[in-house]
């Protein structure tokens, strides 16, 4: 028989986790500190699933590019330098890796995990009953203001076999919402797929409580992994500890408060925001999903609502919304898509992506011979996350 796992954290990555655990066979204990699963970084995220648009942030030259960002009152990239040890060890490792080798190698590695996480998806899709999660396999368009962005985007195709390069005419006529964007050009690559993350959660929750081996247990946060030797023995749970056989941390952001000893957990938290804007009948929005490159903006309809997602934060652990950040991506909204949706009656919501320095998601074992990490995923939870479970999965039978 194979051991109990138990699962900690209850968002897109750990309920994929304990999705492909449940489906190999083990009996599963999920636990997540929210009262609700999925309620956090994977309620309103982007939406889209870019499998092949999964180059790391650290590039060469974006050190130099985010510092012109800083001097923008609407940039993309915001920093507040904290007195936090942490935060300064991840900000240099990003800058280390910010080499053109070094991007290539981990863009590599990533668009393995991607096409490899599609391929998983599509195989619960067809033999489980996931249910409507808003998916549609709708293409994706990079979309660039600049004859020097369009062709900085030709020149780095992932798949130019499945990637096609659109002049502005033709823009228009894939996508007619563009009518009148601000677009010389753009990238198109049909088989990108879109879908409502906190939707496909509620699906996998609904799949784990019926297939009666897994339990849920909410509003219990971790406070402590209890070791003993080699292994890792209980979870402290307020008051109560809670024994285990088999211990999975996919808890995010909140991943390196619970290391151990000779565990480096090298993620820090990225805020982004998003909006979720109802479409209304006198109302275009895009079909397609769609990347405006210069303004890193992201726009995916979902059923009858646009999701628009952008920002990257780098300021602690404030969780908080702020107004300022979102006022700008709606204004910003309206320039580009004026007509997509009602950005007045829009849900606002900021969430804490998890990221590591290089991009690259942690998955795999620890020096603790019953302890394993799924966490780092950044902006691309989702699309990532059922690659990452069922990877992580195959290293445990070994």
């Amino acid at each position: 028989m194979k051991q109990r796992v138990t699962v900690i954290g209850g968002g897109v990555v750990g309920l994929a986790t304990a999705y492909a655990l449940v489906r190999d066979g083990y009996s599963v204990a999920l636990i997540e500190a929210r009262d609700s699963l999925a309620s956090a970084t994977s309620f309103a995220n982007g939406g889209q699933l870019s499998y092949r648009y999964v180059a790391p942030l650290a590039d060469a030259g974006v050190p130099w590019q985010a510092l012109g960002w800083l001097l923008q009152g609407e940039s993309p990239l915001r920093l507040r330098l904290r007195l936090d040890p942490a935060q300064w060890r991840w900000l240099l490792a990003f800058t280390l890796a910010c080499r053109r080798s070094v991007n290539r190698r981990n863009a590599g590695q990533l668009l393995e995990l991607a096409l490899h996480s599609q391929a998983v998806l599509g195989q619960w899709r067809e033999a489980q009953n996931l249910g409507d999660f808003a998916w549609r396999r709708n293409g994706k368009l990079v979309a660039f203001r600049s004859e020097r962005a369009f062709a900085h985007g030709r020149a780095q195709l992932t798949d130019p076999a499945s990637q096609r390069v659109l002049a502005a005419v033709e823009l228009h006529a894939l996508e007619p919402a563009l009518a009148g964007a601000p677009f010389v050009g753009g990238v198109f690559t049909a088989d990108e797929e879109v879908g409502d993350c906190h939707l496909f959660c509620q699906r996998l929750e609904a799949l784990l409580r019926a297939s009666e081996q897994c339990r849920v247990l909410l509003g219990r946060p971790v406070t402590q992994l209890v070791r003993c030797q080699d292994q890792v023995v209980a979870l402290q749970l307020g008051d109560e500890q809670m024994e285990v056989e088999q211990l999975v941390l996919c808890a995010g952001h909140r991943g390196p408060g619970l290391a151990l000893p000779g565990v480096h957990i090298p993620v820090y938290p990225l805020k982004g925001y998003s909006l979720t804007a109802p479409i209304g009948a006198g109302h275009q929005a895009p079909e397609v999903s769609l990347t405006d490159y210069e303004r890193k903006i992201v726009y995916a309809r979902l059923g009858q609502q646009l999701r628009v997602a952008a920002m990257v934060d780098i300021v602690g652990f404030d969780e908080s919304v702020e107004k300022r950040r979102l006022q700008s991506m709606r204004r910003l909204a309206l320039e580009t898509l004026p007509k997509a949706a009602d950005y007045n009656q829009a849900v606002e919501w900021a969430g804490m992506r998890p990221a590591t320095p290089t991009g690259v998601p942690i998955i795999g074992g620890t020096v603790y011979r019953n302890l394993w990490l799924n966490l780092g995923h950044g902006a691309l939870g989702f699309t990532l996350a059922c690659g990452s479970a069922q990877r992580l999965v195959e290293m445990m039978g070994r």
